[in-house]
């Protein structure tokens, strides 16, 4: 269809395309998409203020679109949360090097824990946001989506794989929560401990690449049951 049979469709008036594309979640004046944009906002205010305060309204506001527009683009509050995860948490390539299949059980692991270095240490710091409000208050309904959705998908990837690590014999046979527990919270409370340590002039504080070596070394010491 042309647009100006599109336009003679939608009443001669210019004004109802725009306002019909930007409901589609897309700024006829060349801004980044709606959805984009939302996932950019709602990320800064996680970061500066705290998961619970992230609202639909509030996320508009800063995105410059409307809450109808964040609605044709996610359908809802959770969606749009599980959206600005998924952008800022390793999940999408810690699945992928899962799935390679072609590394050994060390080179995994360590490629992991790089991986969950760089999406903790990254700004806007969305990821220890979410821990602090998990961890501070873990019955909030604000954590709830982003606990239904990502915990049975980590245990779907990464509780699949130890799994197999454990029916193959290369690593000790523990119950797999705490298993992925012993495998990821060290270097997450050093991630979020980290900025603190660093302000202590007479602390030194290695490299994160440093740090990523010996929680990668620690977790197989204590875990595998053979050598790669």
């Amino acid at each position: 269809m042309s647009r100006s049979t599109l336009l003679r469709r939608l009443g001669g008036s210019r004004r109802a395309l725009d306002e019909a594309v930007r409901a589609a979640g897309v700024d006829p004046a060349g801004q980044k998409p709606v959805r984009e944009r939302a996932i950019d906002a709602g990320a800064a205010l996680i970061s500066s203020r705290g998961l619970s305060v992230v609202s639909l309204e509030r996320v508009a506001a800063d995105a410059q679109c409307s809450v109808h527009s964040l609605y044709a683009a996610f359908g809802g509050r959770d969606e749009m949360l599980r959206a600005i995860f998924e952008r800022y948490s390793p999940i999408v390539d810690v699945e992928a090097v899962i799935a390679r299949r072609s590394a050994d059980l060390h080179t995994t692991v360590r490629d992991i824990y790089s991986l969950m270095a760089t999406a903790f240490s990254r700004e806007p710091r969305v990821l220890p946001a979410i821990y602090a409000e998990l961890l501070a208050r873990p019955q909030n309904d604000s954590v709830r989506p982003l606990i239904e959705h990502f915990l049975p998908r980590m245990f779907a990837s990464v509780g699949r794989w130890l799994a197999e690590e454990i029916e193959a014999g290369r690593i000790r046979d523990l119950p797999l929560l705490p298993l992925m527990q012993q495998m990821t919270s060290p270097l997450v409370v050093h991630i979020l401990l980290r900025p603190t340590a660093e302000r202590v002039s007479d602390l030194p504080t290695p490299p994160l690449e440093e740090v990523c070596d010996v929680f990668a070394e620690a977790f197989l010491r204590a875990v595998a049951l053979r050598s790669e």
